[in-house]
């Protein structure tokens, strides 16, 4: 774990390093260069909430993992590469968001991302002797819900975006409700 952690806290670290106002601006120069920058802080935002989504989820499939084998192995090493692999598209995306392929570049790696945790989730729920029976801290199916709607939605955005360009990522808003009435579900659930 301290490696995922590791890697995971390093690339949120790196998504900020594209956030700068050059030194000794005139007044217009400091506020041309503030408005120039609000396209990073958006993409860092966006970035950031995947990332930290991932982290989560990665963190309560191995919550339960007491055993690991070649397919979890390599699974995890797979997934901690995208995710150190994402400040690049989230720099195309700042810097160049008016451009087709930069959205296709940050939904297949986000997309990818969300497909190796799903697969990932997958072989731990189905090897129990990876487990020894400890109970998952999500509902798997709720879970399997999530991560599957997440892939969907940024693989839906590369053809959208193939035929309508950048704007395609506002499909990515569709998330939010998606996210907000499947957690309640699981708050439900642990409740009841």
């Amino acid at each position: 774990m301290a490696l995922s952690d590791g890697v995971f806290a390093i690339a949120v670290t790196l998504l900020v390093l594209d956030i700068d106002v050059p030194p000794g601006l005139n007044d217009a120069g400091f506020h041309e260069a503030l408005g120039d920058v609000l396209p990073n802080l958006g993409a860092y935002a966006l970035s950031f909430a995947v990332l930290a989504g991932f982290w989560r989820d990665h963190r309560a499939i191995f919550h339960r993992v007491r055993l690991v084998d070649a397919d979890v192995i390599g699974l995890t090493v797979l997934g901690l590469g995208l995710a150190a692999l994402l400040p690049f598209p989230t720099a195309l995306v700042s810097e160049y968001g008016d451009q087709r392929v930069s959205v296709v570049v940050y939904s297949a790696a986000v997309a990818s991302l969300g497909a190796v945790h799903l697969a990932l989730a997958a072989v731990v729920a189905r090897r129990p002797w990876l487990h020894g029976g400890t109970e998952p801290l999500r509902n798997e199916n709720l879970y399997a819900v999530d991560a599957g709607v997440t892939v969907v939605v940024f693989v839906v955005t590369i053809p959208l975006a193939l035929l309508v360009g950048p704007p395609a990522m506002w499909w990515w808003l569709v998330l939010v409700p998606v996210k907000v009435w499947l957690g309640r579900r699981e708050d439900a659930e642990a409740a009841s």
